[in-house]
């Protein structure tokens, strides 16, 4: 079975329309994705490595991707992340930190911050999704950016 996403309209108002992963979404209609950066209490964030065989290759990012059919924002971010890293996350933990429509992908992009202690041997990583993770610095995430190492739709980082 396909994953089905919501659809909303230039303003966020729900459509009663689904749409189905990798068919085209009809211009002036958008679905939902998020971002969700995990941050440590030394002031590290857990990043992962996309696997070989996705777009984008190999890159580094932190987890997201899209809100599925039924769910909110927040539960889609604590989906991804319990799916990607094998972590769960406390949902009172959780803020939504930046949050706009992009016109080139068609959605309406929310990034949230989490805190988490989670060790890397915690972490159950999906394979399909993902090949490595680690704790990173802020440096250390720049450099990713500044050398193309980076998922290149991930544009906002929480320290912007």
């Amino acid at each position: 079975m396909g994953e089905f996403w919501d659809l909303y309209n230039k303003n966020r108002e729900k459509t009663n329309l689904k749409h189905q992963r990798g068919d085209p979404i009809s211009l002036g209609l958008y679905h939902v994705v998020v971002s969700i950066w995990i941050k440590s209490d030394d002031g590290n964030y857990l990043m992962s490595q996309r696997h070989p065989n996705k777009t984008y290759p190999e890159c580094w990012e932190c987890t997201g991707g899209s809100v599925l059919s039924g769910e909110t924002s927040l539960q889609g971010a604590l989906r991804e992340v319990k799916e990607e890293l094998g972590i769960t996350l406390e949902e009172s933990s959780g803020q939504l930190i930046h949050s706009k429509r992009r016109e080139a992908t068609q959605d309406f992009y929310d990034v949230w911050l989490f805190h988490s202690n989670a060790t890397l041997s915690d972490l159950v990583l999906q394979k399909e999704e993902v090949i490595n993770a680690k704790w990173m610095s802020k440096h250390e995430i720049k450099n990713l950016f500044n050398n193309g190492e980076l998922h290149p739709l991930l544009n906002y980082f929480p320290w912007n």
